[in-house]
């Protein structure tokens, strides 16, 4: 390392064991969870290493990481209900009203599915239907191709695919004995 990344290193680590605690407080207020709010902050950090770039310190370090983890939680919390908004669209769509157990099922396994896609995959996956972005904004916010967006979508899309058909099966069998009568 150089003596750049070496005050970067250093600075970062200070900031880091000074502020963090307090950082942790101010995001769990906002994110009423432990773990939320440890990732928030943890976020804000690998942020600010990623940059590669000395905080002036006239700017007010303490001032830039709450205002930071302030945006990261108001991010998360919008990234939640999106979430919420998109399983409850689902559960209109997939499951059967007098049934909401199902639904809940179908959906616990949907997402356990896309939590099993390769990062880079999944992160892309949930930022274009959970998050609603287009590819060419997906792109310039992870500093990729609109092509590599494609790929990785395409994918996401056939990895689910082909993990989701022996649920598809399932649930069109137990839907026509359900209507049927016989469960």
């Amino acid at each position: 390392m150089d003596l750049q990344q070496d005050k970067l290193a250093e600075a970062a680590e200070r900031y880091f064991h000074t502020y963090f605690e307090g950082l942790h407080r101010y995001a769990f207020t906002m994110l009423k969870d432990n773990d939320d709010a440890k990732d928030a902050v943890q976020t804000v950090f690998l942020r600010l290493w990623e940059k590669q770039t000395l905080l002036n310190e006239q700017q007010s370090v303490k001032s830039y990481l709450y205002t930071a983890v302030y945006n990261q939680c108001l991010n998360m919390k919008r990234h939640d209900k999106i979430k919420e908004r998109y399983m409850t669209a689902q559960h209109g769509d997939t499951g059967d009203p007098g049934n909401p157990l199902i639904s809940k099922e179908t959906s616990r396994q949907i997402l356990a599915l896309i939590g099993t896609l390769p990062p880079q995959c999944r992160l892309i996956f949930s930022k274009s239907r959970f998050e609603e972005m287009k590819y060419a904004e997906i792109a310039a916010d992870m500093g990729l191709s609109v092509k590599t967006v494609e790929a990785q979508m395409g994918k996401a899309l056939k990895i689910l695919r082909e993990k989701l058909a022996p649920l598809l099966i399932v649930m069109i069998i137990f839907f026509t004995l359900y209507k049927s009568g016989c469960l």
